[in-house]
C-alpha cells in the first residue's frame, strides 16, 4: 500500500498557516527592538533566521528541535540490545545541533552559541548513564566541530505532556554576521545565477515520522537490510551533515552566496523560499541516499512526493554567482561535502523545474511566507 507524508501526521497543509499568523503578529512586536537601539532586519522575516542590526554587526538567532529521530534511536537500541553499549544518542545529539546551525548559516551568520532544550518524559529518563553521556558527548562533539561556546539549557522532566521514556531535543542558535557585507537575505540573487546542490549525508531529520510510519509496515521493520548493506534504522540514524564548515570556507574566500536554502521540510519546493519571482531550473542531480531511494520506492511515492517532501540527496543550496559555482564546488570538497553545480536562477514565474524529472513545483506549492 502507498504511503504519503499526510498518512504518517505530518500535514504542512494544516502547519504552515499557524507558521504564517505568528509572523504576522510577531512582525508588530519589532518596535520593541528600539528601546534598546536596536532595529530589525525586517528581511529576514519569513527566513530560516531571525536578524537584528546591533550597529557594528548584525545578530541572528534560531531554534529548532530534532523532531521524532530519537524514537529511531530508541527503537535500534532495543532491536541491538541495551547490552552492546550502543545508544545512537551522540548521532542524534549532532542531528539536533545541526537543525539549529544550519537554519542560522542561511543569512550569513557565523554560529556562536547554542542552548541545549532537552525535555523528558520523567526524571527516571536521566538515569541512564551510558545515554545521557552519549547525549553530551555528541553534543560537545557537534559544538566544536562548528567552532561554538555551548552556553547551557534546560532539562525539564514532564510527565503527562511528554511520554514516559521519551525525550524531545532542541537547540537554540545564536550567530553575528561580522562584517555586514556577508548578510545573505537574497537582494543579490539575479538571473544567471548557479544554485549550488551540498549533498546530504541521508534523511537528515526531516522525513522521520514517514519513514517510522513505513518501518511499522516491512516484515523486518528497521532491520530490513538496504542495498548497501546497512539496515533501515542505521541508515536514518546516519547524522545530519553540518553545513557551517563549508560556509566560513567561502566567506574566508571571499565568496558570499547571493541566497541559501537548507533543504529539510517541504523538499526541494524549499528552493524557491526567496521571495521574489525568480525560477530555479535544476539540470544535474545529485545521488540519492540508498536509504531516500529505498523509501521512496517502499512506499510508492513518485518524484513529486519524493522531491516534494524529502531532501532526495540536497542537504542545502548555494547561489552563487556563475564565476564561483566551481570554486565553490571545490571549497565544499575540502571541507568533506560533495557538491554540485545543479542548475541556475533564470527570471520569471516562482517555479521549480527539475529537468530530469520532467517535474515542476509553482509558486503555490510552498507557503512559508506571511
Amino acid at each position: 500500500m502507498s504511503l504519503n507524508y499526510q498518512q504518517a501526521g505530518v500535514d504542512y497543509a494544516k502547519i504552515d498557516p499557524l507558521k504564517i499568523l505568528a509572523q504576522r503578529a510577531a512582525a508588530e512586536t519589532a518596535g520593541n527592538l528600539a528601546r534598546h537601539g536596536l532595529t530589525e532586519v525586517a528581511a529576514s522575516r519569513g527566513e530560516s533566521a531571525y536578524v537584528i542590526d546591533c550597529g557594528d554587526f548584525h545578530l541572528a538567532s534560531i531554534t529548532e528541535c530534532l523532531g521524532t529521530k530519537a524514537l529511531v534511536a530508541d527503537a535500534m537500541r532495543a532491536l541491538i540490545g541495551v547490552g552492546s553499549g550502543r545508544t545512537y544518542y551522540d548521532q542524534i545529539a549532532q542531528d539536533t545541533l545541526a537543525m539549529a546551525i544550519n537554519d542560522l548559516i542561511t543569512v550569513g551568520a557565523t554560529p556562536v552559541a547554542v542552548h541545549a532544550y532537552w525535555a523528558a518524559g520523567g526524571s527516571d529518563w536521566f538515569d541512564d548513564a551510558a545515554r545521557a553521556r552519549d547525549l553530551v558527548e555528541g553534543w560537545k562533539a557537534a559544538c566544536d566541530r562548528c567552532g561554538v561556546a555551548w552556553g547551557g539549557g534546560e532539562t525539564p522532566a514532564l510527565a503527562g505532556v511528554i511520554a514516559e521514556g521519551r525525550i524531545d531535543l532542541a537547540a537554540s542558535c545564536v550567530g553575528i554576521v561580522r562584517p555586514k557585507s556577508r548578510l545573505t537575505l537574497g537582494d543579490k540573487l539575479a538571473a544567471g545565477d548557479a544554485i549550488v546542490l551540498l549533498e546530504s549525508s541521508g534523511i537528515h531529520a526531516n522525513g522521520i515520522s514517514l519513514a517510522r510510519k513505513l518501518a511499522g509496515r516491512l516484515p523486518g521493520g528497521y532491520a530490513t537490510r538496504l542495498a548497501d548493506g546497512m539496515t533501515f534504522g542505521e541508515a536514518l540514524l546516519v547524522p545530519t551533515l553540518l553545513y557551517s564548515p563549508v560556509t566560513e570556507a567561502l566567506a574566508a574566500a571571499g565568496i558570499v552566496p547571493h541566497y541559501c536554502a537548507n533543504i529539510t521540510g517541504h523538499g526541494w519546493r524549499k528552493l524557491m523560499r526567496h521571495p521574489g519571482s525568480f525560477a530555479y531550473r535544476i539540470s544535474k542531480l545529485p545521488p540519492v541516499p540508498p536509504v531516500l531511494a529505498f523509501m521512496q520506492r517502499e512506499i510508492g511515492a513518485d518524484a513529486r512526493e519524493a522531491y516534494g517532501n524529502l531532501n532526495m540527496g540536497a542537504g542545502f543550496a548555494l547561489y552563487v554567482d556563475a564565476s564561483d559555482a566551481q570554486r565553490t564546488v571545490d571549497i565544499a570538497a575540502r571541507c568533506g561535502v560533495r557538491a554540485h553545480v545543479a542548475g541556475r536562477v533564470e527570471a520569471g514565474a516562482k517555479q521549480v523545474v527539475i529537468e530530469p524529472l520532467d517535474l515542476e513545483f509553482g509558486g503555490d506549492d510552498l507557503h512559508v511566507r506571511a
